[in-house]
């Protein structure tokens, strides 16, 4: 049971965050519509759909690990039971903000609007501020040693080449 409601928190969180702010607000900024390439290189739209078909995947593949591994959300008012150390965590320790911003930028780049880009950067200053006031001290308080030796080994913002393996416990 616990499971079912982690991956329905999960869900319900994925509609109102990442959707919002890597859909609605970007839509609502620029209706989808095609400005003039940045820089006149239309090469730049092939880097931006690049973006969003590499953050979408990484940002569901987050969500249903949180749900389904650390039996809760990324919600702060239903924060998972377990660490998650897997998958994308493995390489950096915030791939969803890493996803969102990712996409935004994305857009930004496929459909050449600056304010985009704007979005995008401080979409990511909010995050991190959001990471080191509250995030990473609360995680430290309750996962301790676990998740001391995971910050030791895996960078916040800049993902290793080669994924971290977290010690086995027993």
């Amino acid at each position: 049971m616990q499971r079912v409601g982690a991956v329905l928190g999960s869900a319900l969180f994925f509609l109102v965050a990442p959707c919002v702010l890597a859909g609605l607000i970007p839509w609502s900024m620029t209706r989808w519509e095609f400005k003039p390439a940045f820089f006149g290189l239309e090469g730049a739209r092939s880097v931006g759909v690049l973006l969003i078909l590499v953050g979408l995947p990484g940002l569901v593949d987050s969500f249903a690990r949180f749900a389904l591994q650390g039996l809760g959300t990324p919600a702060p008012v239903a924060p998972t039971k377990n660490l998650v150390v897997t998958g994308l965590y493995r390489h950096v320790r915030n791939p969803i903000y890493l996803a969102v911003v990712a996409i935004i930028l994305g857009q930004a780049m496929l459909f050449g609007d600056w304010r985009l880009v704007l979005l995008g950067a401080l979409l990511w200053l909010a995050f991190h501020l959001f990471v080191v006031a509250y995030e990473e001290p609360t995680l430290r308080d309750t996962f301790g040693s676990e998740y001391e030796a995971y910050c030791a080994n895996v960078r916040r913002w800049i993902p290793r080449v080669i994924p971290w393996r977290a010690p086995q416990s027993g």
